[in-house]
């Protein structure tokens, strides 16, 4: 059967070519386009091919075995590993996760500094940055090349260096397949039309992004809302170097991107700020360190301020084990090692124990206009679960 248009992610030269945005060619742009299609095909056409072998082979072997049904996620994925089609799917998906990243290096490293002094440039004229070389880096993120990225966010490998973020630039749009937009800035867009469907009055003051990584969720929602003070802060310099160069490279600014960690907020005021979120973040932080960045967002939040947290569904017991093992790929294959427990954890639980009252307390569904219906790419979608408080006065 002949494949449509309309099954193909969108054309990679359709990301948007900022000023920041590395240089590339005809080569680059037929690998990342591989890359994308690539990772498309495994997680729609083939990754259904996994549910059919657990259904009609693995589950009926594990029943067997155990002489009971499967408890947990756990029990089927050590299951899944022993089955020859899952073998061969995993192997090939964490395959291009590892693609993604040659590519992108391949293109960005040859430019690391001439990047770094396009970025110096801008983000001299801007203003917009505020570094803390004595910051010491979590060992959540030093210690874990996140998605099979070398060096993860933090490692700087010339002088002012922003390689990390030009690389998650660059291949987003790849790993995503276009689903986040020609900005990878879904997320922030999705989270500013809820906003205006849910709270139409909401006009914050002061708003503050954790763990921004490049900026791509904050900018759609500092332009949103011109007049406030919007800051983003990181633990990760490189990362943060390009997020300043790239929200001057595309005339945002009110944003001020500092290098911070969640976990230590003391230098904001109490109840400062109107809006603190966080965007695919907490996954990649650790057990304790969750509770400390609840404890922080709960204490410089204002009275009637809004608490955001856009994430995959947590793991209950209303959804299937299969859903839970198949959720839980990148926990064990792509160097996402707190995934797993996150999901576990009630994010709301640990809200709660901050501060927020039950009553401050909901989810929402948090989605891109542009989804449409579909198999699900289990967390590389524009749709989110949103686990949010409204301060009590």
């Amino acid at each position: 059967m002949t494949k449509t248009s309309s099954s193909l992610p969108p054309a990679w030269h359709h990301v948007e070519q900022h000023d920041m945005f590395p240089e590339h060619d005809h080569d680059d742009v037929a690998r990342f386009n591989f890359i994308a299609s690539m990772n498309k095909y495994l997680s729609q056409t083939l990754g259904a091919g996994n549910e059919l072998s657990y259904e009609k082979r693995v589950l009926p072997a594990l029943q067997k075995e155990l002489r009971r049904e499967p408890r947990s996620r756990h029990e089927i994925r050590e299951a899944m590993n022993r089955d020859p089609y899952h073998r061969i799917w995993s192997a090939a998906k964490r395959n291009t996760m590892e693609q993604r990243q040659q590519i992108s290096r391949s293109i960005v490293l040859p430019q690391a500094d001439a990047l770094a002094e396009k970025a110096a440039d801008l983000i001299e004229a801007a203003g917009n940055l505020e570094l803390d070389p004595a910051l010491e880096i979590p060992p959540y993120i030093k210690s874990v090349d996140h998605h099979c990225m070398p060096g993860s966010y933090h490692t700087e490998l010339v002088d002012d260096d922003v390689s990390a973020g030009a690389n998650y630039d660059m291949g987003m749009f790849a790993t995503t397949g276009g689903a986040m937009g020609k900005l990878t800035d879904m997320a922030g867009c999705a989270v500013v039309d809820w906003l205006r469907d849910e709270y139409p009055n909401f006009k914050p003051k002061r708003i503050l992004d954790i763990g921004c990584t490049i900026g791509h969720t904050v900018l759609p929602i500092a332009a949103a809302f011109p007049e406030a003070e919007v800051i983003a802060i990181d633990v990760a310099a490189p990362v943060l170097r390009y997020a300043a160069a790239r929200a001057a490279a595309l005339g945002i600014n009110n944003v001020r991107f500092v290098q911070a960690s969640g976990e230590d907020l003391s230098r904001f005021d109490d109840e400062s700020f109107d809006m603190v979120y966080t965007s695919m973040f907490l996954h990649e932080t650790s057990n304790s360190a969750i509770s400390i960045i609840m404890n922080q967002i709960y204490r410089v939040l204002a009275p009637s301020g809004l608490s955001l947290h856009l994430e995959q569904p947590s793991y209950t017991d209303e959804m299937p084990l299969y859903e839970q093992f198949i959720r839980d790929w990148d926990a064990h294959n792509n160097n996402e090692p707190f995934w797993s427990r996150l999901h576990d954890t009630s994010i709301h639980g640990e809200m709660q124990a901050s501060g927020f009252a039950a009553s401050d307390l909901f989810v929402a569904k948090v989605a891109s206009a542009s989804v449409t219906e579909g198999p699900e790419d289990h967390g590389r979608g524009a749709a989110w679960h949103a686990y949010g408080a409204i301060k009590g006065e």
